[in-house]
């Protein structure tokens, strides 16, 4: 009586790990494909970077609203902005920082130098 109990969960013990076993290397496989699908060759993570949208702090386009503007690049990026109006070009530099309107903040550089 004691064989059939042990001889019947050694079976169901084995099952369970060969569907342990099977789900682990689905899991893998798809985060394997996921981790190589959208990349550019020579392993590019600009085309996978979602755009951002930053915000020009400091700044006001002719009609008074604040400047923002639609970004792949990281944070640490140095962009040249020329207002509209005239030809003043001015540095921001794109941060990692949230403002309160969702967007990122993009600091002026020339005011702190």
């Amino acid at each position: 009586m004691l064989n059939d109990v042990i001889a019947g969960s050694i079976a169901e013990l084995l099952g369970g790990l060969a569907v342990i076993m099977v789900v682990a290397l689905v899991a893998r496989a798809r985060r394997r494909r996921g981790s190589r699908h959208g990349t550019a060759p020579g392993g590019d993570e600009a085309a996978t970077r979602p755009a951002r949208t930053y915000t020009l702090i400091g700044t006001r386009a002719p009609d008074g609203h604040v400047v923002q503007l639609p970004s792949s690049r990281p944070a640490g990026t140095v962009l040249t902005w020329q207002e509209p109006s005239s030809d003043r070009r001015q540095r921001f530099e794109l941060t990692a920082s949230v403002l309160s309107d969702g967007t990122y903040a993009a600091e002026p550089l020339d005011w702190y130098r």
